[in-house]
């Protein structure tokens, strides 16, 4: 007579396969998920159910058998702090790369292989290796949470570097390329373009600046807010990035005047006007600077062409990193933030950022100077 088990059931099935059966700790009797091809199979996955209940590690299946598209949306809505153009470009990536092929597996049936064979694809159809790279990190982030919440066992995301963007290097400009953009550009953007690549803002900070963040007299700009433009379409002044993008940047001497003539003709004397809009006076949108700026046919006569406005801020970042400064006070100009960094940097970044500007300058109007003497010099061999 065949012992009796102490711990679950195994029966034969007319296929000739082996099913296994328990109690869970509430008395449910349950299936194993598959069947087995032998008993000793069965068996061995008996045993280990048992070790999980006995050591209190034992998860209830059924709890991951929610759908991704129920689950993923919901996790977007309740991560705190996000911002709304990241809002945006979560649902973008799950509308555009994982919705179509993931979006009815259930959290519990979503396996390594599965995983790879959606990013294969992404790959296959021509989507490039960055956004594949985005998409991954966020099917990666969702199953974190997931795994937290115990509705998974393992996250399934285990491609090691599939998460990692490897983008090209972006150009970057001499100063005199800058000074020859900012010069193609209608006058009213001039400033917009020198700010960019010698204070390193970011757009969104160059576009929410107002008349009280600038003082010509002390020569520096202040980052309060940025401006947010949604995929709907609306604009919104918010929060800077992050709390090291709230920060005051000194202005490089040798562009002050510039400044200084830019308030002068071009922003109203209300301490809160925008220091830079549109030709109508309205919020300036990437968009309608693309347009009214002429930015592709200026960055091409520049002999810049294929040059995006992000460039300007990578420029100035690379001509900053010349002056000898360190990667913590480059940090601090730029915006960038870490704990560990915000608490190296942030007793000494105000008077070392005086002396990147200082070197900035010194920079600007030595090759200004060199560009004019060559201009001299040809004007009067062609005389």
């Amino acid at each position: 007579m065949p012992k009796k088990r102490r711990f679950g059931r195994i029966r034969r099935l007319p296929s000739g396969r082996y099913q296994a059966r328990y109690r869970d700790p509430e008395g449910i009797d349950r299936p194993a998920p598959y069947t087995f091809a032998n008993k000793t199979d069965a068996d061995r996955w008996l045993t280990q159910v048992d070790a999980e209940i006995i050591k209190g590690t034992w998860r209830d299946p059924d709890r991951g058998r929610i759908k991704l598209d129920e689950y993923l949306p919901e996790w977007i809505s309740q991560r705190p702090g996000l911002r709304p153009r990241t809002v945006d470009l979560y649902r973008w990536l799950y509308a555009k790369y994982i919705e179509p092929t993931l979006r009815d597996h259930l959290l519990s049936d979503i396996t390594p292989g599965i995983v790879r064979a959606w990013r294969a694809e992404l790959l296959a159809t021509g989507v490039t290796a960055t956004m594949v790279a985005k998409a991954y990190r966020l099917l990666r982030a969702v199953l974190n949470t997931a795994l937290d919440d115990e509705l998974i066992r393992r996250n399934p995301c285990r491609i090691k570097g599939a998460g990692i963007e490897q983008t090209t290097e972006r150009p970057t400009a001499t100063v005199a390329q800058v000074f020859d953009l900012a010069g193609l550009v209608p006058n009213r953007f001039r400033v917009l373009v020198l700010l960019a690549a010698f204070t390193s803002l970011r757009y969104g900070e160059l576009a929410a600046l107002r008349r009280r963040d600038v003082d010509a007299r002390h020569a520096t700009v202040t980052v309060r807010a940025t401006l947010v433009e949604r995929q709907n379409g609306t604009v919104t002044f918010g929060p800077p990035k992050s709390t090291a993008s709230l920060r005051t940047v000194t202005i490089p001497a040798a562009i002050l005047r510039d400044v200084r003539e830019h308030l002068r003709d071009h922003v109203p004397a209300a301490e809160d006007a925008l220091i830079f809009t549109g030709i109508t006076g309205a919020v300036l949108r990437r968009s309608n600077f693309q347009r009214t700026s002429n930015w592709t046919a200026a960055v091409a006569e520049a002999g810049l062409s294929g040059f995006h406005f992000h460039d300007l801020r990578h420029t100035g970042n690379t001509l900053a990193s010349r002056t000898g400064a360190s990667l913590a006070d480059l940090m601090a100009r730029m915006g960038h933030s870490t704990t560990r960094a915000a608490m190296i940097y942030q007793h000494t970044a105000q008077q070392q950022d005086k002396e990147i500007a200082d070197a900035l300058s010194s920079r600007i109007s030595r090759e200004r100077g060199r560009a004019r003497s060559g201009h001299t010099r040809r004007t009067q061999r062609e005389a």
